[in-house]
């Protein structure tokens, strides 16, 4: 089973520049995105009949949003995590299946001076709770752009950005909580010292020629699930948005 997930920054935009070409390409099981920034009738792709497709927007125009295109009809739908403190943004799907829930997730930044650090916080102490909950009942898979980079291998310049948002010591104590919980980043099992693999690119600075680039984009699953991992993949290559699809491979 083929899982992609991709923060898109604008479809709209995105689809301008081969966002169909890519989902042709890529022909995943699961296609998630982040960052659609729209709403409801505000674009129509043209995709295969085979996909289901499911929205979660944001009630401020053009801002976050989620999706998820599947070729696997789901038992339910949920969408946010029953907190109307953090449902208003269009950041969270979960699909059930008979044996696993599937979710994706647009984290909230932290934004410029850490404005929203307090507020990052509480949605990591209740979505790491949401996570549990389903965790109790069938095993997981988590996708999205969670917005930090957890060790220093996974950004170029760390020295210089301990205090800035993603890389705050804070964010990355969350990130290993949500480990510690029972939980796998996929990239990481397969390449544990692997370095240079980002996934987000500043548009400044040629940030991207010179691969000066975050690692923010995650395949988490819960640790049962490790023995049917295959592969997890970072398409660097794939253009069109700041960040690059990721890819986890995985037998269910």
């Amino acid at each position: 089973m083929k899982c992609i997930s991709w923060n898109v920054n604008g479809l709209r935009a995105v689809v301008k520049k081969g966002f169909l070409d890519v989902f042709h390409e890529l022909d995943a099981d699961f296609f998630c995105l982040q960052e659609t920034k729209l709403q409801a009738g505000q674009i129509e792709l043209d995709l295969p009949d085979t996909y289901y497709q499911y929205w979660n927007y944001a009630e401020r125009k053009g801002y976050a949003g989620t999706a998820i295109f599947t070729k696997r009809e789901p038992l339910s739908v949920r969408y946010g995590i029953g907190s109307a403190e953090h449902d208003l943004e269009g950041r969270v799907i979960t699909l059930e299946y008979p044996d696993f829930f599937f979710i994706t997730c647009y984290t909230p930044n932290s934004g410029e001076g850490l404005k929203r650090l307090a507020y990052r916080m509480a949605w990591e102490d209740d979505f790491l709770h949401y996570l549990n909950q389903l965790d109790s009942q069938k095993p997981l898979i988590l996708c999205g752009d969670l917005n930090v980079a957890h060790q220093n291998i996974d950004l170029k310049n760390w020295k210089t950005n301990r205090k800035n948002a993603g890389f705050t010591d804070e964010e990355r104590e969350k990130f290993s909580a949500l480990l510690d919980s029972g939980y796998l980043d996929t990239f990481r099992y397969f390449y544990p010292d692997l370095t240079g693999a980002y996934s987000w690119w500043s548009y400044r600075f040629n940030a991207r020629k010179n691969n000066a680039g975050w690692r923010i984009d995650y395949f988490i699953t819960s640790k049962r699930l490790q023995p049917q991992l295959n592969d997890a993949k970072i398409h660097s290559h794939i253009m069109g948005s700041d960040h690059c699809p990721v890819e986890l491979d995985i037998s269910l």
